[in-house]
């Protein structure tokens, strides 16, 4: 009698990753949030700056009394960062490692749409080498035909960022 093989890491790590997710553009490639880390998704005003932040944290916005940090996620990820007509940002909720959830923005290119994802449609992140940090990507989804890069929001800002910015607002 054989005993069912137990499921690979990379299986389970799919099937945690399976669900909704927000699908935005940043310089023309797609990247996936989850639905759930996401709070809304409001149009481009003014942002006041904050001296001495990292050069893609923007500044903060006041979002109806409350105080929002901006990060621009194409400066983050060292892509072309223009305005247009359709650039937004996404409020997201994000998880410090002190276990304390703080709003962020997120600068975008646009929303693009709201996909359900199979466990199967998720390929696990691949060896770029060890060099590349990619502890900031869930997993790569295959959506009609294309590849989009699903992020793990809590670890694409860095943790000591993140506090840095916590303190300052």
């Amino acid at each position: 009698m054989s005993t069912p093989a137990a499921p690979s890491i990379s299986s389970t790590i799919e099937a945690q990753n399976a669900g909704k997710y927000l699908t935005v553009a940043l310089d023309n490639e797609s990247y996936g949030v989850a639905v759930l880390k996401v709070r809304e998704i409001i149009r481009m005003q003014k942002i006041t700056p904050v001296p001495q932040m990292p050069e893609f944290v923007k500044g903060v916005i006041n979002l109806r009394g409350r105080v929002i940090p901006i990060i621009d996620l194409r400066v983050k990820f060292g892509l072309k960062a223009e305005f247009a007509e359709r650039t937004c940002i996404v409020v997201v909720q994000v998880k410090l490692p002190s276990g304390q959830n703080v709003q962020m923005g997120l600068i975008v290119d646009s929303v693009e749409e709201v996909v359900t994802l199979a466990a199967a449609e998720i390929e696990p992140t691949p060896d770029f080498g060890t060099r590349i940090d990619t502890t900031y990507i869930l997993g790569m989804a295959k959506i009609k035909g294309a590849v989009k890069t699903l992020l793990d929001i809590d670890r694409v800002v860095s943790p000591e960022t993140v506090e840095h910015i916590a303190r300052s607002v």
